[in-house]
């Protein structure tokens, strides 16, 4: 029976591609087959990992048909976002591997040009392919090459401001350039704004299409039947506009093809071959798919299959999934909103991930999805807050990053109070390096006028909020990506004085500062020392900026030896300041900075990487006793910046 089984695993058409060349061999007839092969694997896989889903699913056909049109990795295959590379991955020879995806040491969730030549560019972040595929087919035309260059862009990516500014360039160069729009009406939500809405026009019109090629083919084959037909494009484009909006993408310098089904494979292979050769002007081929396609579950609601977790074990009696740190944001804001008429909401394309639910119902005037243009956002903010309005920008970590110069330049120097309620803050986990939220406290840090606060649990996380909305003033509140910790949560909210911390536990032979997710393995650290004999002072230290200089340099006079713990690279952090601070009251003692090294963190469970980085409780007790057993007194160190073994 096990051979049986294992000749029909082994039958699979998949399992014969190991690169994209064996995909131009297969028949025509055997590529539906394949298609569905390869959402059993997607579906298998993703269940078990975790991962991007009903992206993927929506763009198997597509990443066949590409791949057997193009040659990768002569020809450039770029996508974005890099999430719905998946089956990329399978036919671009790393099959074997991929039950390997975003697991510690393998595969990636997203592009890599470290995995493999058929990644020429990596993306995590939405709106940079078109941008990246210019500067390759530049590249090209400046060294004299003769490949294609090919961007596949989603509906929602593509209102990204990054993007428009890239379509509006590659215009202007007339690069030879394929852009293929991924059009399933989805970013992670549906997409939002007006550019939407002209893409809705196109998508349920493909009878203008239909109509217009048939009446082409009659029309040239009379008599006469050219100039006809030339005649009638001089008022094509006044017709056109008010049909089929399609002028948009000719007057910014594109050849437009489709709108064409994005599950039909021969009708794709027909199109990009047609696409690609076009010598003379970029060309946007628009195609429709369904995301989901081909699982229903996840046809029938895209939003919760775009990221699935991995299976975990049952747990007994049924407990009740923990709340998460997301969903206490989402109850506070809706509370708040209820309480403030003047407090607004604004979220970057994803108001579930936000658990903005609620809100959006009832207030659904007050929350404002701006799409994935995370920089007008913050300015968007500016302009609210400056008006007598307090906005919340609810964003991933990871994605703030985009709008520094805009929380510089448009929020802080204007001193205008807008509140910055960061998620995955810290080490985010599986989604990998590009997602990990571990730069904010210290880009934030450097910001003149911005508070930076970290709550160490969820009952501070309501209060830190509120403090936020009512300081007026620029605030960031960061909370990690995971579970709450169960505590008991107050029925009434209390501001916390800016800048002020709290000594949870009380010892005399090392303190130990921890900011945010890190306070509660460091209490547990304080235990394990305990039953060696050692006692830890232990400090929720809460606020990144402004420092509680007065209990930092009160505490660090009764010890000789001081830790500082943080979800944060270390340069620039909340361990670099105490160092300064410390260094600038000319206090001498040891002290031993854990943070994340000079690096960018992989992907992995949250568990494997903080103890890879000495952030788990068992770490931090190690790494102190590691201090304290350093003979001598030691000096301070004063470059916060340098992973030393003593630092890390």
């Amino acid at each position: 029976m096990r051979t049986v089984l294992l000749t029909l695993a082994m039958s699979r058409l998949l399992d014969k591609i190991n690169a994209p060349a064996d995909v131009k061999a297969l028949k025509q007839e055997e590529l539906k087959a394949l298609a569905a092969e390869i959402r059993d694997e997607l579906v298998s896989r993703v269940a078990i990992n975790g991962g991007h889903l009903a992206s993927n699913l929506g763009v198997v056909e597509l990443t066949i048909a590409l791949h057997r049109v193009f040659d990768s990795p002569e020809d450039k295959i770029i996508w974005d976002v890099g999430h719905q590379s998946y089956t990329h991955k399978l036919l671009t020879g790393r099959r074997q591997r991929f039950d390997s995806l975003r697991q510690y040491g393998g595969l990636s969730g997203f592009t890599s040009r470290d995995e493999s030549p058929c990644d020429p560019f990596g993306a995590g972040h939405a709106s940079t392919s078109v941008s990246a595929a210019l500067g390759m087919a530049k590249a090209r035309d400046l060294a004299g090459d003769d490949y294609q260059v090919v961007a596949v862009i989603g509906d929602g990516a593509i209102t990204g401001g990054m993007a428009l500014e890239a379509f509006n360039h590659t215009g202007h160069l007339g690069s030879k350039l394929i852009v293929i729009l991924n059009d399933n009406g989805m970013s992670i939500s549906p997409t939002i704004g007006s550019l939407s809405k002209l893409l809705g026009r196109v998508r349920f019109n493909r009878s203008y299409y239909r109509a217009s090629e048939g009446s082409k083919k009659v029309l040239t084959s009379l008599s006469l039947g050219n100039k006809i037909w030339q005649a009638g494009q001089q008022i094509k484009s006044g017709v056109k506009s008010l049909v089929m909006p399609t002028v948009l993408w000719e007057e910014l310098g594109f050849a437009y093809m489709g709108p064409f089904d994005g599950h039909n494979i021969v009708e794709l292979e027909s199109a990009l071959e047609k696409a690609g050769t076009y010598s003379h002007k970029p060309v946007l081929l628009h195609i429709v798919t369904t995301k989901g396609k081909g699982y229903a579950p996840a046809e029938g609601n895209a939003v919760d299959f775009h990221g699935v977790s991995p299976k975990k074990p049952s747990k007994a009696n049924g407990a009740a999934k923990m709340t998460t740190y997301s969903q206490v944001f989402g109850q506070t804001i809706h509370r708040l909103v209820k309480d403030d008429p003047k407090l607004v909401v604004i979220t970057p394309a994803m108001p579930e991930g936000y658990c903005l639910g609620a809100v959006m119902e009832e207030f659904p005037e007050r929350v404002f999805d701006v799409g994935i243009c995370e920089q007008h956002g913050v300015t968007f903010a500016a302009g609210l807050a400056g008006q007598g309005f307090v906005p919340v920008v609810a964003i991933y970590s990871t994605f703030l990053q985009r709008a520094f110069d805009q929380i510089v330049h448009d929020v802080c120097l204007q001193e205008l109070p807008v509140v910055f309620a960061i998620d995955r803050g810290g080490i985010v986990g599986d989604d990998g390096k590009t997602h990990q939220g571990t730069f904010d406290l210290s880009y934030l840090s450097l910001i003149p006028n911005l508070v930076v606060a970290a709550p160490k649990d969820e009952n501070e996380l309501q209060h830190l909020l509120y403090t936020a909305v009512k300081s007026g003033r620029p605030m960031a509140v960061r909370y990690p990506r995971s579970s709450v910790l169960g505590v008991a949560m107050d029925s009434e909210f209390r501001a916390i004085p800016i800048g002020k911390g709290e000594v949870l536990r009380d010892g005399a032979d090392i303190a130990i500062l921890a900011v945010g997710a890190t306070v509660a393995p460091a209490l547990v650290a304080a235990d394990i020392l305990a039953a060696q004999g050692i006692e830890a002072t232990v400090v929720n230290s809460r606020f990144v900026k402004p420092l509680d200089s007065q209990l930092i340099l009160d505490v660090a006079g009764r010890v000789n030896s001081l830790v500082t713990v943080e979800e944060n690279v270390l340069c620039g952090g909340f361990g670099s300041s105490v160092v300064s601070l410390l260094a600038e009251a000319g206090l001498n003692l040891k002290v031993k900075n854990l943070a994340i090294a000079d690096e960018f963190v992989e992907h992995g469970t949250q568990a494997i990487l903080r103890a890879k980085y000495n952030l788990d409780a068992e770490g931090i007790a190690r790494e102190s006793i590691s201090l304290l057993s350093q003979n001598g007194q030691g000096s301070l160190s004063t470059s916060a910046c340098q992973t030393t073994s003593d630092q890390l």
